[in-house]
């Protein structure tokens, strides 16, 4: 089932995720069936539960539509095959020099900014099946797992942006966060 993507001003996109326990398994099977349904119908490429209205600590990766991508097509094959669940990530370390790249998010539609992070990460997770990971991303599957992550913490990647960039983005930022604004998939304004 596609859910409605939280727009900028939702108060739980501005809230630290609650772990996921045990309680919540019996459900993850189908939110993460629906995260991913939503972020491929939003042509996303991540999407974390905070975004489509659940204060758990869990996202969707799939990078398989970057492996079209010309800049890519030196990792075309292993882009195709990134589809992850991230649940209970832990963000051990960040590493290397810091690079910008421009990105968008699907709770801030129509808004693209450069934003540096890390360019190597070391995350802790568990995968669908509960099974535990530690595993090290780099590049653009660190930029994206990094963007997500943000997300469980309630920073959006505009936080990332100066004083500057913000203003000039006002509003814009403005008309999202009142819903006036056209997007091809579905979302849920701040009311």
């Amino acid at each position: 089932m596609i859910l409605p993507i939280r727009a900028l001003g939702d108060p739980i996109l501005r809230t630290k995720a609650k772990e996921i326990t045990d309680a919540d398994k019996d459900m993850l099977p189908e939110l993460i069936e629906n995260m991913r349904e939503t972020m491929k119908k939003a042509n996303g490429i991540g999407l974390a539960a905070p975004q489509v209205g659940y204060s758990l600590r869990i996202f969707v990766a799939d990078l398989r539509v970057l492996a079209q991508d010309e800049d890519y097509e030196d990792i075309a094959d292993v882009l195709a095959s990134f589809n992850k669940v991230f649940i209970n990530p832990i963000m051990i370390e960040e590493t290397g020099t810091e690079w910008k790249f421009n990105e968008g998010c699907l709770s801030i539609p129509d808004v693209r900014e450069d934003v540096a992070r890390k360019e190597n990460i070391l995350l802790l997770y568990q995968d669908e099946n509960f099974v535990e990971h530690e595993e090290r991303f780099s590049g653009i599957f660190a930029r994206v797992i990094q963007h997500e992550y943000d997300h469980l913490e309630g920073i959006l990647f505009i936080d990332h942006l100066s004083s500057f960039k913000k203003k000039i983005l006002k509003g814009k930022l403005s008309k999202i966060n009142t819903g006036n604004i056209q997007v091809s998939y579905s979302m849920r304004f701040p009311k």
